[in-house]
Parts: structure tokens; C-alpha cells; sequence
């Protein structure tokens, strides 16, 4: 009976139909320190804020399958087919279009899907479609200095307690290659790894350095009025030489309908809603 119980299991995990309720981590309400002497954009500011709890790792395929199966919705990337992907050999900073990449492919139909990854973090979604599975859950994306006080747990640094440029990939997915014209698999990775898989910070957090950028709500100056979608934390695809965005300080702007298979998102409980 304890054979066929385990086969089960991993029947459900591997087909998505399983999937472990996510985990929060409660920070409490407030004076933080955020930002960065010398930043122009994320200059050092003391700010208060309301009590929340934020996901304790990225939202993955899994449970974005449960809102696809439950609602029948639709990605833009989907409806559009305009999703960006990445194979080795491009250049810096240049991606694919590829009309067949969504989240279930995020890096295009030819490159294989996410059968075996449920436990990965969903990609190839718009910072639209995040705002509709949030809806659809009750929770809600984190601000800008939700996501940077939970990412730095208390640090005053561009990192968190125990962390250097040096010893990052304990803690974060990266690319660890010199450029990205070979493929890299350092860390046993060459795109998204399993949530949970590195080291977490010291409140509990994995992965808020590395795997996948994720998106957080807020406004910069430079958007002057525009909507632009922000998103934090950096990604397996970046590297010390190219988008070393895996920090506490850097935050990436994209299109709020443009689908990446490096950009993902965690989520956030308001006190009230525990």
C-alpha cells in the first residue's frame, strides 16, 4: 500500500494535479530601512508600513494550473503569441520571439515544456495575467518596498545577512557563465530551478535573489504616467556581466503584457486577510 500511495504521489506531482499549499512568512508592521546611498532611483529612505505576509517562495506551475483549470483563462501570450525566450548562443540581451512559448512552454515548443517541473515557478506570463491569478486567489502582488524589506530581512545592504557577489549562488539561481553564447548549468540550472532548491534568507525566503524576476506593484519617476510593470530580484539569466539585477536595490521595468520565460511573481496576504 506505501508503494502504490508513493506512486500516486509523484502520478499528481508530475502531472500538476498535486500541489502543497504555499507557505507564508509574516512581516510585521513598521519602520524599514530601503534603497541605497548614492541610488538615483532607489535612493536610502526610512518608510512605514502595514503589516502583511508574503509567500515564502515564487508562485509555480502547479498552482498556476489550478487557477488555468479552475477558470479556463487565457494567458496574453496565449491570445497573442508574442512571448520572449531564450536559447544559448544569442548575444547579450537579445531574446526570441517565438510565437509557441507560453506558460506551459515557456521557452518555446521546441525547446519542451514544463511536464516534470510543476515545482518550478510559472514563467512565460504578463504582469497582467499575475493581476488575474491574484484576483482569482484573493492575494495580491507585493509593493516595491513590500518585496525589498522582505528580501533584505533586515539588512541595510544590497544583499541579505551572509550574503556577498561571491557567494550569491548558495542563495540565488544565476547565470554563472561569462556570456551567454554557451549554456551554463553550473548549478545544475540552465533555466528555472525548483523553488525552495537554494539556500533562503534569514526570515524564510527562497529565492528572492535569482530563478525568476518577480513582478511587484508601484510606480517609479521614470515612468512619468506611463503604465510600466516593475519587477525585482533578478533571474536564472543573469549574470555578473550582464543584468546582475540579483539584489535588494535594482528594479526592472517591461511592458505590463509582455511575457518573459524569466519573469514570474510571489504573492502577498494582507494582515487583515490572515
Amino acid at each position: 500500500m506505501k508503494t502504490i500511495a508513493t506512486l500516486l504521489l509523484l502520478i499528481y506531482c508530475y502531472t500538476g494535479v498535486y500541489s502543497q499549499e504555499q507557505s507564508f512568512i509574516k512581516i510585521p508592521a513598521g519602520s524599514y530601512e530601503v534603497g541605497l546611498k548614492g541610488s538615483v532611483e532607489n535612493p536610502r529612505r526610512r518608510i512605514t508600513i502595514k503589516a502583511f505576509s508574503i509567500a515564502a517562495t515564487e508562485l509555480t506551475n502547479a498552482e498556476f494550473e489550478r487557477f488555468i483549470l479552475a477558470t479556463g483563462y487565457q494567458t496574453e501570450a496565449e491570445r497573442f503569441k508574442d512571448a520572449l525566450v531564450f536559447e544559448p548562443g544569442l548575444e547579450e540581451f537579445r531574446w526570441l520571439d517565438d510565437s509557441t512559448a507560453y506558460w506551459r512552454y515557456p521557452n518555446g515548443v521546441a525547446r519542451g515544456g514544463i511536464t516534470g517541473k510543476m515545482n518550478h515557478p510559472v514563467t512565460g506570463i504578463s504582469f497582467t495575467d499575475a493581476l488575474v491569478y491574484c484576483k482569482w486567489a484573493g492575494v495580491r502582488l507585493p509593493t516595491l518596498e513590500e518585496w525589498e524589506i522582505a528580501a533584505r530581512a533586515g539588512s541595510a545592504t544590497k544583499y541579505f545577512k551572509g550574503v556577498t557577489a561571491e557567494s550569491i549562488s548558495r542563495y540565488a539561481n544565476i547565470w554563472q557563465g561569462r556570456d551567454h553564447l554557451q549554456a551554463d548549468s553550473t548549478d545544475g540550472f540552465m533555466y528555472t530551478a525548483p523553488v525552495a532548491r537554494f539556500q533562503p534568507n534569514p526570515w524564510g525566503l527562497y529565492d528572492v535573489f535569482g530563478n525568476v524576476f518577480e513582478f511587484c506593484s508601484g510606480s517609479l519617476p521614470r515612468d512619468k504616467g506611463r503604465r510600466v510593470a516593475h519587477a525585482r530580484g533578478g533571474s536564472w539569466w543573469c549574470s555578473k556581466n550582464a543584468c546582475n539585477f540579483y539584489n535588494a536595490v535594482d528594479i526592472g521595468s517591461v511592458n505590463p503584457h509582455a511575457s518573459f520565460s524569466n519573469l514570474g511573481f510571489r504573492v502577498v496576504k494582507d494582515a487583515e486577510g490572515l
